[in-house]
């Protein structure tokens, strides 16, 4: 059986003081800072992590939004065929989320999800990409005085810093046109993640580069160590310039891959993909049309093979 699989490479670029944190402190993880083909390369740095759901999550709620506008789900209860509630015991089953990104209900049901990612890597080492800052802890009015009282509680917070860079693939399998557009418009219509996401957290997606498969490819650490070394581990070299080493990177990396059916989309033609998808997004008439072809497809193939399938519903 052969299936397809569209890769988007991106670069996930903060562009304000993100959090990504458990239990209080930023994620981090000891790694090579590249594929070890020179010393530098061969050091071990530590590098900030960005966690598969600190991804995913924001990127599905974007999805929601989108799709509950469009009025193809909803969380009014009077319209309970619709009715989907994210990560809860209401799941549709069959609307766009849940059939791309998956679910899992008990014994009501699952379905695996159509996207696969994985926990992102910073470009650069922790000590590079963080700075920790005090804060205080106004009362509810937003002053450090309430009735004569007042509160000097001050904590302290890890941040990441703007302008870090976090390489990674995404891979979408099995999807049809209308899928790979919901998934792709996701990605760039979302703008916030980690901790705190409505105070902080600005991020911005570069879409650096797709590749049509019928497989997976590397990794986003293998990504990350391959960009390092491209770079020289110059992590302030402009954005223009990475996204130029990206295809460079990706294009050498392929070729250690055990994939066929590739087709590769850079430059230009990237660009023109792009511009096309932010387009359509503008054009309400076919946003319309373009979702509501997918959540057909979605319903029909819950009916057909989902969850609704194993309990005939």
């Amino acid at each position: 059986m052969v299936r397809s699989c569209d890769n988007a490479l991106s670069r996930r670029h903060s562009q304000s003081f993100p959090v990504f944190q458990t239990d209080g402190i930023l994620n981090t993880a000891r790694t090579q800072a590249g594929l070890g083909h020179t010393d530098e390369s061969k050091k071990q740095i530590s590098r900030l992590v960005m966690f598969k759901r600190k991804q995913t999550t924001p990127e599905r709620l974007a999805g929601r939004e989108l799709l509950r506008g469009l009025s193809l789900t909803s969380a009014d209860e009077a319209n309970k065929d619709k009715h989907c509630e994210y990560n809860g015991e209401k799941s549709c089953k069959k609307c766009p989320d849940c059939i791309i990104y998956g679910f899992a209900i008990g014994d009501s049901g699952s379905e695996r999800s159509k996207v696969y990612s994985d926990s992102a890597f910073s470009l650069s080492a922790y000590e590079q990409s963080h700075r920790s800052f005090t804060f205080n802890a106004p009362f509810e009015g937003g002053t450090m005085s309430e009735g004569g009282e007042m509160r000097s509680s001050i904590n302290e917070l890890d941040r990441v810093i703007p302008e870090v860079t976090f390489p990674t693939v995404e891979t979408l399998r099995d999807s049809t046109y209308e899928g790979f557009i919901y998934v792709l418009g996701n990605l760039l219509r979302t703008k916030r993640y980690g901790a705190q996401e409505s105070r902080t957290g600005t991020m911005r997606n570069y879409i650096a580069g797709i590749v049509f498969s019928d497989g997976e490819i590397f990794s986003n650490l293998h990504f990350t160590q391959a960009l390092y070394d491209a770079l020289k581990g110059d992590i302030d070299t402009p954005i223009s310039e990475v996204l130029q080493q990206v295809e460079i990177v990706a294009k050498n990396l392929l070729n250690d891959e055990p994939v066929r059916n590739t087709k590769l989309i850079f430059g230009s033609q990237l660009d023109d993909l792009v511009g096309e998808i932010n387009s359509l997004y503008q054009d309400e008439a076919r946003l319309v049309e373009t979702m509501t072809a997918l959540h057909e497809q979605t319903k029909a193939y819950a009916e057909s093979f989902g969850a609704l399938k194993k309990k005939g519903k």
